[in-house]
């Protein structure tokens, strides 16, 4: 018997070649300067008004709000990957399994030989968990993620809390001297951590893999460790999308509507109001990590939601557009252009390539931005007229099938 394979969720895509895209605009930073340019346009030397605005808007529009919703679209393939294989007779568990195995394993090389921000082993990991719960409904799922979520950023909010109180009484001119050695040592252990990440960058690509793995071998499962709740709330919500008819388009109008109007208000306005307070607070360090990593956790997720939302609304007229159907191709080739990307932006930066490290602040930083936008969008669409998926997706197949899975299409007859 031959199987067909089933459609492909076109909106999904369009959503996740946007979410792919977005994630750039954060990455930027890590990519191409120190680790305390993500929690200011002042670091780590003073930028410019241009620069303050650049870093403003990527805080409200972007920072947080693409990794939820990259991280809601991987569960959501995650749970329609089981469903589809399982619907085609064969091991949908089984078969995901081994697909999440092969991910660590690319993630980890990934963090190893090119970047130590990678995303694949903290997914890989934690979907291994999320499949337990892939059962419930999606109110139930939904709820989970609340609840988990909610437990999550608190925990997370009270471990910060009495760096950022110490930061304000210094602030404030009321700090006891026990408060200036802790903000002092908390401020000298960034400034470390600068010149690590600048040495690192600028080293040959043999001498920055060794020096990560010689640092902190262990880092991706760290960043598991540090990050696992916040993840797995985000794939519980994508199930729960998914298992609700969210990417089918069949959610009434009104209701979509409505989800984006209501998130994307609810999300914003705190957003705008934090992005308000830390410029004229000069962002500070203890502060902006306290909001960025867990203070902010709630209008990221309801932003995401609300992005997810009006592109769900907007996806029939996009996708009949030539741009919409870059996006849309540039989302089927997420995991050849997410690791694309790291490719590109290393050859820039880092000192096996042009050594631009440390050269440019958040609004130069945008141009780079604007170029892996352009190398994301241009490639796939004509790649997928001949060639079933992205190069890298093929090989992810490819191995969770331990089998060679042809590529190339099938010419057409006429």
């Amino acid at each position: 018997m031959t199987l067909t394979a089933p459609p492909r969720l076109r909106a999904l895509d369009l959503i996740r070649g946007v979410a792919v895209l977005g994630i750039l605009t954060v990455n930027i930073a890590s990519f191409a300067a120190p680790g305390s340019a993500t929690l200011s346009p002042d670091l780590p030397q003073p930028g410019s008004a241009a620069d303050h605005w650049a870093y403003a808007t990527t805080l409200v529009l972007f920072e947080g709000k693409m990794r939820a919703l990259f991280s809601m679209l991987f569960g959501a393939s995650m749970l329609l990957f089981i469903e589809r294989q399982d619907a085609a007779g064969r091991d949908g568990i089984a078969l995901q399994v081994r697909r999440l195995l092969w991910l660590a394993l690319i993630g980890y090389a990934h963090f190893a030989l090119l970047w130590n921000g990678d995303i694949l082993f903290l997914y890989a990991c934690v979907g291994l968990g999320a499949m337990f719960l892939r059962q419930g409904n999606p109110i139930a799922l939904a709820l989970s993620g609340l609840l988990l979520f909610a437990a999550w950023q608190g925990i997370g909010a009270s471990a910060w809390l009495p760096s950022a109180a110490q930061e304000a009484r210094i602030a404030a001119g009321t700090a006891t001297p026990a408060d200036q050695s802790a903000h002092a040592n908390l401020v000298e252990q960034r400034r470390r951590d600068d010149q690590t990440d600048t040495a690192e960058a600028l080293d040959s690509f043999t001498g920055a893999a060794k020096a990560r793995l010689e640092r902190d071998s262990g880092y991706p499962l760290r960043v598991v460790a540090y990050n696992w709740g916040e993840t797995l709330t985000y794939i519980l919500f994508g199930m729960a999308l998914l298992r609700s008819g969210f990417f089918d388009g069949n959610w009434p109008r009104r209701m979509m509507i409505r989800l984006a109007c209501v998130s994307l208000f609810a999300g914003l306005f705190p957003t705008l109001a934090f992005a308000a307070w830390a410029e004229m607070s000069a962002y500070p360090q203890a502060a902006m990590h306290l909001a960025l990593s867990y203070g902010l956790g709630f209008p990221h997720l309801l932003m995401a939601l609300g992005y997810a939302a009006l592109l769900m609304l907007a996806a029939p007229r996009l996708l009949a557009t030539a741009p919409g159907r870059w996006i849309e191709a540039a989302g089927r080739a997420a995991f050849s252009n997410y690791l694309g990307t790291t490719l590109l932006m290393t050859a820039l930066f880092s000192g096996w390539g042009l050594a631009l490290f440390g050269e440019y602040g958040a609004a130069a930083r945008w141009y780079f931005v604007l170029l892996g936008w352009a190398a994301m969008l241009c490639w796939p669409t004509p790649w997928l007229r001949f060639y079933r998926c992205g190069p890298l997706e093929w090989l992810w197949r490819s191995l969770t099938e331990w089998r060679i899975l042809p590529i190339r299409r099938s010419p057409v007859r006429t």
